[in-house]
């Protein structure tokens, strides 16, 4: 099989080949027809995480060069294991990457993104910038059919995270409430389209880039801002009042203090993204405004299977997409990087 893979950290991709894997007991062999390229890729290219002073977190550890990235999968099946059950050979399956061991608690209670010993594809366990991937158990592949082909890799990371931090900022929102998402990339893109298929709250979007924000308007944003300017959190305030939750998409130090400057009393602020760096405030401000501050990681089996159903019924419209050849994987991560990617880019094997 043909593979995009990471050779040395730092550094670009390379094409590597290697033999089609035989799946055992219940794995299955995907042949690929599109993977996602996700913000994530990008960190672990890099090879850590900004921690902000000039620290990094690590993330180059338990995994061994060349390896494969990408986790925004779908496919066919092209082989089974033994065990791996009775599936439907003609269905196009979206592949939930974020598997865990199975048997620790965490993945008994379905937590599996938390699970200490993973085996999440493009991650710890090689992943779709190839031709075909090797899915640990049937169980990750979801029925995708009927379903925008270039998206349905993407629902299973940028979707799902989008839907999982929806989930939780539904509970500090009251009927009509108000919500604030902080940076349209492709989740961002994801969690304006998923907040309004779920809740009633009016929305408003903030990003640096013009087209991102004449994009969320017309994906029904009530009303967008510049988070860089230095009248922005006045000019939200002013126009739509103090957010009951605002979902900081972009994880940066500057995009999160930017998040909780215009959240209300008695709100939250849910942090997504991953960008870095270090976050500050005083803590009495945290008593005093009934400030909740949580972190949204991905998300379930059960949840992927749910947002799958949503975009199934029509009630979560595709967000911008564009194709590219797996070729192109370098130029892909490069845009990325730059922030000139809009919605979602796609590459096909």
């Amino acid at each position: 099989m043909i593979r995009q893979s990471l050779i040395a950290y730092g550094e670009p991709l390379a094409e590597t080949t290697a033999s089609l894997p035989e799946p055992k007991g219940s794995e299955v062999l995907i042949k690929v027809a599109s993977c996602g390229v996700c913000h994530s890729d990008l960190h672990l290219q890099d090879g850590h995480f900004d921690l902000g002073d000039g620290k990094h977190l690590d993330i180059t550890s338990g995994r061994t060069l060349p390896f494969t990235l990408g986790h925004e999968i779908a496919g066919h099946i092209e082989k089974t294991g033994p065990d791996a059950g009775p599936l439907d050979r003609a269905a196009f399956y979206a592949v939930y990457p974020w598997c865990g061991c199975g048997v620790c608690e965490r993945c008994r209670k379905g937590q599996e993104p938390l699970c200490d010993t993973p085996r999440q594809l493009g991650i710890t366990a090689d992943g779709g910038f190839a031709s075909h991937v090797l899915v640990p158990d049937s169980r990750y592949l979801i029925d995708a059919s009927g379903i925008d082909r270039r998206l349905a890799g993407s629902y299973m990371c940028s979707g799902l995270t989008a839907y999982s931090a929806i989930r939780k900022a539904m509970r500090f929102l009251a009927e009509d409430g108000t919500l604030l998402i902080v940076g349209l990339g492709g989740v961002g893109m994801m969690g304006l389209e998923i907040a309004r298929a779920l809740t009633s709250a009016r929305l408003h979007a903030a990003d640096i880039v013009p087209a991102k924000r004449e994009t969320a308007l017309q994906l029904g944003a009530a009303a967008v801002f510049d988070p860089s300017l230095a009248e922005a959190r006045r000019a939200i305030l002013k126009q739509a009042g103090a957010m009951d939750v605002a979902i900081d998409f972009v994880g940066s130090e500057a995009s999160l203090h930017f998040a909780q400057s215009v959240v209300g009393k008695g709100g939250a602020v849910i942090i997504v993204g991953l960008m870095g760096g270090k976050f500050s405030l005083p803590v009495p401000m945290f008593p005093l405004r009934e400030l909740t501050l949580a972190g949204s990681y991905v998300g379930s089996l059960d949840e992927a299977r749910a947002l799958i159903e949503l975009v199934r019924e029509g009630r979560v419209r595709p967000i911008p997409v564009s194709e590219r050849p797996l070729a192109e994987a370098n130029s892909a991560l490069t845009d990325l990087r730059a922030g000139s990617v809009m919605g979602r880019v796609i590459l096909r094997p």
